[in-house]
């Protein structure tokens, strides 16, 4: 069947060559019009209950996490000419299209009782610019005077050791636009902030600190972006002079390139097409393309510059070359395909796009190799001498005289260095943890990283905690003081935990309303009584102005903060980066004080906003992988079992590719790299690859034995001597390509290159020594002549 259709494909090598380039044009057109997806919510499926309790939160008090935060650290903030400059900076900061409000010092408010009117009046504190020291310091005090402002926009950190300075720490909160900072105009936004930062720094000489979810996650999608376009022209790069080293050949090394180029495209193509954008996943298809559509075309090349030796024939031997290695790549692609295509077979979007789009291109890679291929050598001229030298590389040949020395003669070794090596590596999978962290991929000299640790220390966190208090009663918030008290106590608490921040809730704002009604009253700071609340009733009513917002300072706050019912409140924390393992016990300490404090027949405490969401998706993808590297490896089972047809090579078969996976997550236990999305896809990536070489060496092996007399031993040298050269160069080229991801500066890109790269090698040995060991082991009882 494949003879005549290597006979068929170059009777009319010229239609296919132009049907081709035609579909890659069009898939080239599509592939212009990519864009990139700035959902960060879809890694969880829609029916997942975080899911819905978010999207049930955004539709009641709109978005979270929209909030940009400027830290400094001075002790010459109340000096007239630094503070003019913070003034200043707020200024330049509502000025940016995207941003929507700016909360600082220089701009804050006081809450003045109009007893005449029966109004809490809003006044500016501060009245910059500044020319008298003397003023400052006054409007100084009245403003530390009111706790609303304390560790929300300032705090005095407590030093721990006497003679050591600490300096006071202050912040600035930047409130951005949340469908601006959903598009592609993010970046111009954020640039546009950190612009105005930077003359900041300059006039004042003065370090400044930079977070929140919005700046983290825009410099973290863009620098992944521009990695992954230098990752991939790099990868081209160093395979384009791997494969030139091996085959001397200007030709070969171009159409390799073409090959890998055009499923570069037709994977863009494809994203388009269905209806997708780039996500964080689907970005490592291109380069996930280049080294997995290389290993096609060095075994199409190696089969062809055999074939032509042994026949001196060129189109015979393109007919060999597609006859013997036609089978042999169809399945090692669809070994791959399946690898990737079972994430399709999750409920995450993500990993549906990633599945759905991966498995088909690998697929289209067998296409195009096949139909590319075959025609452009027949074009070119016969392969000179030089082009062939790789074949007698004495040093791979004596390479390959030691695996088969040691297939043949030392098998117990062979054995007893596999069984040491797995049983490590088994001790090492107990080592593993998974957890992530949303900066966790970060060198931790990163200023992003370092920035964030900061706001961490000075204001315990900048990562949203949403936490929603349903009274199930129409204005049951404030039919009594009771649900009052109570979100103030467990406030209270979530206060006290250092890994959050001080929370805020309409009850914050009543506590201002009190200390205003009592004249400023720094002690009257705290909940009202019922008798306070019915003296201060007319005080926070307030009309609403002609958008149909409330025009006092503290009617606006409460109403930020519970629903137009009155029924639910939100409390709205800022928590640390503490990672998906400790939030579910951080959450389940919340919850546990939670259900002591109200009384879950009157009340419902809801846990959601934007971190949760991320951690759970991650923890969700992560799961997602580890499901579907369990179906993968059974389909490539039921696909090795219908190729070869005997439980017994299936069972060789499976073996060395199953030690790979177990020493990779091993080294993982061993040397502290915690399983998260971008980790588990190495095994994924691995399993994919690395059965190619199973698949070829078994096929070739089948192939051989009957022309052997079905002789085990002497079919086993013949194979290793006639695919080994070329899994070494496949395995090298494969190495290359993932190698460069080392030079990441995200920890699990990095990762994901060595790991990868230490898969393919203990894979490579282990199909190469164990395979045959265990072929030859199991075929003793079998009839040899």
């Amino acid at each position: 069947m494949w003879y005549k259709a290597g006979k068929f494909i170059l009777q009319y090598r010229l239609s296919f060559l132009i049907l081709l380039f035609a579909a890659t044009a069009f898939m080239g057109w599509h592939a212009s019009k990519v864009q990139l997806s700035y959902d960060f919510t879809r890694a969880l499926p829609t029916d997942n209950p975080k899911y819905r309790e978010y999207q049930a939160f955004l539709k009641k008090f709109g978005a979270d996490g929209n909030t940009m935060v400027i830290g400094i650290e001075s002790d010459k903030v109340y000096t007239t000419g630094f503070f003019n400059e913070i003034g200043q900076l707020h200024q330049q900061l509502k000025k940016i299209s995207g941003v929507t409000d700016v909360l600082s010092i220089p701009e804050v408010v006081n809450l003045k009782n109009d007893s005449i009117n029966h109004k809490l009046v809003p006044e500016r504190i501060f009245h910059y610019p500044y020319t008298s020291q003397q003023a400052l310091d006054s409007d100084r005090i009245a403003f530390e005077n009111l706790p609303f402002y304390r560790h929300l926009l300032y705090n005095f950190p407590i030093s721990q050791f006497p003679n050591s300075k600490i300096l006071p720490a202050y912040l600035m909160a930047v409130g951005v636009n949340k469908d601006t900072i959903n598009s592609k105009s993010r970046t111009r936004l954020i640039n546009d902030i950190l612009a105005q930062v930077a003359v900041f720094e300059k006039k004042t000489a003065t370090n400044v600190y930079t977070s929140g979810l919005p700046f983290i996650r825009t410099t973290i999608g863009n620098r992944i972006k521009e990695e992954m376009k230098w990752f991939l022209v790099g990868s081209l790069v160093l395979l384009v002079v791997t494969l030139f080293l091996f085959f001397r050949s200007v030709s070969s090394t171009l159409m390799s390139l073409f090959v890998v180029s055009m499923g570069v495209i037709w994977s863009l193509g494809t994203i388009v097409l269905l209806g997708y954008k780039i996500t964080l996943l689907t970005a490592l298809i291109p380069p996930l393309v280049v080294v997995i559509g290389i290993p096609n075309c060095i075994y199409f090349l190696n089969k062809y510059h055999t074939a032509y030796r042994e026949i001196n024939d060129k189109e015979k031997a393109l007919i060999t070359m597609v006859g013997r290695m036609g089978i042999v790549t169809l399945f090692c692609n669809i070994a791959a395909a399946i690898g990737f295509a079972v994430f399709a077979l999750t409920h995450s979007d993500l990993l549906k796009e990633f599945g759905e789009v991966a498995g088909i291109n690998i697929m289209a890679l067998f296409v195009i190799s096949l139909i590319f291929i075959p025609p452009v050598l027949s074009y070119l001229p016969p392969p000179q001498s030089k082009h062939t030298r790789y074949l007698d590389n004495k040093f791979l040949e004596k390479v390959l005289l030691k695996i088969e020395r040691w297939a043949f003669h030392h098998s117990k070794w062979v054995y007893g260095f596999t069984t040491v090596i797995t049983i490590l590596a088994i001790a090492g999978i107990f080592r593993i943890k998974s957890e992530g962290f949303i900066v966790d991929d970060l060198p931790k000299k990163d200023k992003v990283y370092t920035d964030l640790k900061w706001f961490e220390q000075n204001f315990g966190g900048v990562l949203p905690l949403e936490i929603v208090v349903d009274t199930k009663k129409k204005n049951g918030l404030v039919r009594s003081v009771q649900p009052i008290a109570k979100i103030d106590e467990f406030s209270a608490y979530i206060a006290a935990n250092p890994a959050t921040a001080r929370p805020l809730s309409f009850v914050e704002g009543l506590k201002f309303a009190k200390q205003a009604y009592f004249d400023g009253d720094s002690l009257s700071y705290a909940i009202p009584y019922e008798a306070d609340m019915a003296f201060m009733a007319p005080y926070l009513r307030s009309k609403p102005d002609s958008s149909g917002a409330p025009k006092t300072g503290v009617a606006r706050l409460m109403n930020s903060f519970m629903d137009s019912t009155k029924q639910m409140a939100r409390i709205s924390v800022n928590m640390k980066d503490v990672g998906s393992a400790k939030l579910p016990l951080l959450l389940n300490d919340f919850q546990k004080k939670a259900d002591e404090i109200f009384d879950t027949a009157s009340y419902h405490v809801t846990f959601t906003g934007s971190s949760i969401s991320f951690l759970e998706g991650s923890s969700f993808i992560i799961r997602g992988l580890k499901e579907s590297i369990f179906w993968a490896f059974l389909l490539i089972t039921l696909c090795m079992l219908y190729l070869f047809r005997s439980f017994r090579i299936l069972l060789c078969s499976l073996i060395p590719n199953l030690i790979p996976l177990i020493v990779t997550a091993g080294v993982m236990g061993w040397a502290g790299i915690a399983l998260k999305p971008s980790t588990v896809l190495v095994f994924s990536v691995a399993l994919g690859i690395a059965i190619d070489v199973t698949i070829r060496f078994l096929i070739n092996y089948k192939q051989e034995l009957p022309h052997f007399n079905k002789q085990v031993s002497l079919t086993l040298v013949q194979t290793i001597r006639h695919t080994g050269i070329s899994i070494i160069y496949t395995s090298l080229v494969l190495i290359a390509g993932f190698i460069i991801f080392c030079w990441s500066d995200f920890g699990g890109t990095k990762a994901l290159g060595w790991l990868t790269s230490l898969t393919l090698i203990v894979g490579t040995l282990t199909n190469l020594i164990l395979l045959p060991v265990l072929i030859l082991s199991t075929s003793k009882k079998e009839k040899k002549a």
